[in-house]
């Protein structure tokens, strides 16, 4: 069945929304858990309601979560990723075999000044800092065939391809990629939605998420369903994978304690490396002049973050240092690559740091 034909079946907006409202309604729950189980049940009510309440009281045969059916046919989007490599990695070869990096960065591609040689320069930040693996907002068709040319060593994940997206970057002869999916959020004014990589990162087993959540305060109802989806599919993933989940969420502290905080067992990366000053704030105009702002205040905000859910039974990655990129001028245009700074997360792989150490 085409992509085409699948979307034919799919209730209207609106309906999606009805089902949604109907489903928390009677379950006494919220609309971001009533998506997840709609969508991955053809938004059928009925069998979606059965599937909660069997899961609530134990007797589901699935307790790790909706699942799609056998044949394929969910209203998750699978995401083609062409020229992907498998893995050659070699843990004894490699001098750092207990570091992981992870970026993150909005690359503002919807700016037309200078749009090719500010992508130029993330690109030289990704391939100076060599993280292991990318997330990028706001990609467009031509940001991204420069990304592809530039950053060779880099297998490519799009998370659509009209307008601008989402994508994901995995460093090639260390990762190898297992499945991606992309989860539309169907109230979205701004064709957002949750592009997700099931990956192995140096052997360990990891489920990549990142979106760009709805923009401006106006939407901050919106932008706090998002995130409650978000966070949702990572509490809900594999228990023996590490979860990483980041991107520009436009998000307001005040939002986050709005719809209860980060979930139990997922931690803010920036938070728990220290909470650095200088490292919290991502996009910030006191410092940032990529774009024209006439007033006299200029804001500064924590848009973008990183947050980790360990692993069980025992967290095998553990966060140690937050940093921002991005912060220098470019010599080719005297303009910084983004309006946004970059998001760099360090992490350990526990095991292998202890046999490092004894060495």
């Amino acid at each position: 069945m085409s992509e085409s034909e699948e979307d034919i079946n799919l209730p209207s907006a609106s309906e999606c929304e009805a089902r949604c409202q109907k489903f928390a309604e009677i379950t006494g729950t919220d609309t971001a858990l009533a998506m997840f189980f709609l969508q991955d049940r053809d938004w059928d009510l009925d069998r979606s309601l059965n599937s909660f309440f069997q899961e609530r009281d134990g007797h589901s045969s699935s307790p790790k979560g909706p699942q799609s059916k056998p044949d394929g046919n969910s209203s998750k989007e699978k995401v083609r990723a062409d020229k992907i490599t498998e893995s050659s990695y070699n843990c004894a070869a490699d001098p750092e075999s207990f570091r992981i990096r992870v970026m993150s960065w909005n690359i503002d591609s919807l700016d037309p000044k200078n749009k090719k040689s500010r992508v130029e320069g993330v690109c030289d930040k990704i391939n100076k800092e060599k993280p292991h693996v990318v997330l990028l907002q706001e990609v467009v068709m031509e940001t991204q065939k420069i990304l592809e040319e530039k950053c060779p060593s880099y297998d490519f994940v799009p998370g659509g391809e009209k307008e601008y997206y989402t994508a994901i970057l995995l460093q090639q002869n260390v990762t190898t990629l297992e499945d991606a999916t992309v989860i539309p959020f169907y109230s979205s004014m701004m064709l957002r939605n949750l592009l997700t990589v099931k990956c192995t990162v140096k052997g360990i087993k990891f489920d990549i998420l990142t979106s760009h959540l709805e923009s401006t305060k106006e939407y901050g109802k919106e932008r706090k369903n998002q995130l409650k989806i978000a966070f949702e599919s990572v509490r809900r993933a594999d228990a023996d994978r590490t979860v990483i989940f980041g991107g520009d969420l436009n998000l307001r502290d005040d939002e986050l304690i709005e719809i209860g905080g980060i979930p139990e067992n997922v931690y803010d990366v920036w938070e728990v490396t220290g909470k650095r000053p200088e490292a919290k704030f991502t996009w910030d105009m006191t410092r940032n002049d990529n774009l024209e702002y006439s007033s006299k205040f200029k804001p500064k905000c924590r848009f973008d973050r990183l947050y980790i859910r360990h692993s069980k039974p025992k967290a095998l990655v553990k966060p140690v240092y937050f940093e921002l990129v991005g912060l220098e001028r470019l010599k080719s245009c005297q303009r910084f690559p983004s309006d946004h700074w970059g998001l760099l997360g360090h992490f350990n792989v526990l095991a292998r740091l202890l046999e490092s150490a004894k060495k």
